[in-house]
């Protein structure tokens, strides 16, 4: 059998790994280049922020593979289009997010266990929390908030706490794809990076293939799994002409920022806790794309900078045009939300310590989902009814509900199940 699988991260290489591991012959496709960290330039291009020389199109130039763009007349949203998708931009996270499985009758609790098995997320210590972080901690149990340290798949003897796991962690203590697309490898997997898809070859009602978007070469399949995230496997299906839903969701982060002299909070791992709330979490976090980008922050310096993210599930109200453009909006029930998170996120600031102005940062999302949302009646097959034979996906686009939490684990699980229905000696 053989399988294209389009995208690299945490869906794509999940996929890909499983298939090859049952005996498939399995063709990677990644948009992308290789992933360079930029962890070890980022403090050094701090000067550079007070001349507002930093915009979404200078970031995208600077960060090879980044890729932020403007969705809303207020809202941004980010993505990697690179080897590993976007887990070469997370914190680490692993965490089981589940808004709205239950309602469609998908349960994954398995395909999280195996992969909990395999990768063994755990908090990091707390001995490497900086006192703020701790501060912060103490005032949201104050606060009655039930915050709790975040598993991580990190290894704590190669982590150096330095703080700049989203822009890439450079002596590998984080787990990215890439290690999965490397198992892949070793069953016989191929890789093929800069290798962007316009669309889906259909025949007779079946996938058979894609094409590629510079060359148009065609490459055939027995099977195509999209993996390219909510936005990118949109835009290879309606090049397709299949319609994805009008549907898009994007978690949408919002950070607080204090200050606190001396804080270093970038001397430690990022979102080392969080307090789980309706519809959003709280979470420290020191945000670089409000540093270099919003005027409010670049009156203090990183050493001293403070904050606290929001990461709020939104209203599935975006929508993938069919020439690729994206559009989002915030809505007034999401606004009302974010002002009430935001007010939480400054008492809880507050009774650490940390000095005002209070200042939001950047308003800007970075899981996308929901363009081919899973129905109960497909969740037997994982094969949503719009596509055709041979056609699967394996990303977040098949997540009904934004879930306001990292979304890496519920990615991965995810596509495990989907490549299981799909491979030679599956269970489906």
């Amino acid at each position: 059998m053989n399988v294209v699988v389009v995208g690299s991260g945490a869906g794509g290489a999940t996929a890909a790994r499983e298939l090859a591991l049952r005996g498939a012959s399995v063709r990677v496709l990644e948009a992308g280049g290789p992933w360079r960290p930029f962890s070890r330039l980022a403090p050094r291009l701090s000067p550079l922020r007070h001349v507002g020389l930093f915009r979404p199109w200078t970031l995208n130039r600077v960060v090879r593979g980044l890729e932020v763009s403007r969705v809303g007349a207020e809202l941004l949203a980010v993505r990697a289009v690179t080897e590993g998708g976007c887990t070469a931009i997370t914190c680490g996270n692993w965490v089981r997010a589940e808004r709205g499985l239950a309602e469609i009758g998908l349960d994954l609790s398995a395909e999280y266990a195996e992969l909990e098995a395999l990768l063994d997320p755990r908090p990091l210590s707390r001995d490497v929390w900086r006192p703020t972080t701790q501060a912060m901690y103490a005032a949201a149990e104050r606060l009655g908030l039930d915050p709790r340290p975040t598993p991580k798949v990190v290894d704590a003897a190669r982590c150096r706490a330095c703080g700049l796991c989203e822009i890439g962690c450079v002596t590998g203590a984080r787990w990215d794809a890439r290690r999965f697309l490397a198992d892949a490898r070793r069953h016989g997997a191929t890789i093929r990076l800069n290798a962007p898809v316009r669309r889906v070859v259909i025949e007779r009602g079946r996938a058979r293939g894609v094409e590629l978007a510079r060359s148009r070469e065609v490459v055939a399949a027995d099977a195509v799994v999209l993996a390219a995230g909510g936005i990118g496997t949109a835009r290879i299906l309606q090049a397709s002409g299949i319609e994805a839903a009008a549907r898009l969701w994007e978690d949408i982060v919002l950070t607080v920022g204090g200050r606190r002299a001396g804080a270093r909070q970038l001397e430690e791992p990022p979102m080392a806790w969080y307090a789980r709330r309706d519809g959003y979490i709280l979470s420290p976090y020191v945000d670089l794309l409000s540093h270099f980008m919003h005027p409010s922050w670049r009156g203090v310096a990183l050493a001293d900078r403070v904050g606290l993210m929001v990461k709020l599930a939104d209203e599935a109200n975006g929508r993938v045009a069919g020439d690729g453009r994206v559009a989002k909006r915030l809505t007034e029930r999401e606004a009302g939300r974010l002002a009430e998170a935001t007010r939480e996120a400054r008492e809880v600031l507050a009774l650490a310590g940390v000095e005002g102005p209070y200042e939001d940062g950047v308003l800007h999302g970075g899981h996308l989902g929901g363009t081919v949302p899973l129905a109960r009646e497909d969740v037997e097959s994982m094969h949503p009814a719009a596509l055709p034979a041979g056609l699967w996906v394996a990303d977040l686009s098949l997540v009904p509900e934004s879930q306001g939490l990292p979304t890496m684990a519920t990615t991965a699980a995810m596509a495990l199940r989907v490549a299981r229905r799909i491979a030679p000696g599956g269970d489906g």
